[in-house]
């Protein structure tokens, strides 16, 4: 399926993320890092995301929340809890929550900027496009849009595979979507990933809290940084 797209109104962005609570997330970082410096990673990944897309030109900014919000969320948000269910039901239910060109990232690559997200954001992004698609270079997805949002591109997909980036792609290639792809970025889930993501946007928030986290002593009886 392929068409002129109407960019009148713009593209709705969607954040699809956990609260940044030690224990619930980057638990692949654990070790080296102890759970709270797992958590205020995640919470500086997911600050740098929502603020690139504060600075993106968007017709809606929603958090789609699994926990409660903190003060490390910036106005102009909307806010909505995720649906029960695997990670792709609940991509399904954030798009079913959506009228329009829709574009939805993670929370996992605090490199991410305006720059990048501009090809499918940009007033011709959907002009013949029915998708955008962005993958992570270990083999999953960073963001994936739609000019039509149809929840039933999404439930069946298995996550978390060295496959799941291929398998979501095929997808919306065998439902007849034209697919554009954003650039492949790196996600993180371990340690090595933090460090190259850091040195790729050394002047993040998520850079930041790793130097300083790297800067507590270690404790070798413990076995990871407190």
């Amino acid at each position: 399926m392929t068409g002129p797209h109407s960019p009148l109104g713009g593209t709705t962005l969607l954040v699809i993320a956990k609260e940044p609570v030690p224990g619930r997330v980057k638990t692949r970082l654990t070790p080296p890092y102890s759970p709270q410096q797992a958590a205020a990673l995640a919470e500086a990944a997911l600050a740098d995301t929502l603020h690139t897309v504060l600075r993106s030109p968007a017709r809606r900014r929603v958090l789609v929340l699994d926990g409660a919000p903190g003060p490390w969320l910036p106005p102009g948000f909307e806010v909505l809890p995720q649906a029960p269910g695997g990670l792709d039901e609940r991509l399904a239910a954030a798009f079913a929550d959506c009228a329009g060109p829709t574009l939805l990232v993670g929370m996992d690559t605090p490199q991410l900027t305006p720059a990048l997200l501009e090809p499918a954001v940009c007033p011709d992004a959907w002009l013949g496009c029915d998708a955008w698609f962005g993958p992570a270079e270990d083999g999953g997805f960073w963001a994936v849009g739609l000019a039509e949002p149809d929840p039933s591109l999404f439930p069946g997909v298995p996550m978390s595979t060295d496959r799941t980036g291929a398998i979501q792609r095929r997808r919306l290639t065998d439902a007849g979507l034209c697919v554009r792809d954003l650039p492949p970025l790196r996600d993180v889930d371990t340690a090595a990933d933090a460090a190259e993501v850091a040195a790729r946007a050394p002047g993040s928030r998520f850079a930041a809290a790793l130097r300083a986290v790297a800067d507590v002593p270690q404790d070798a009886s413990a076995g990871w940084v407190r």
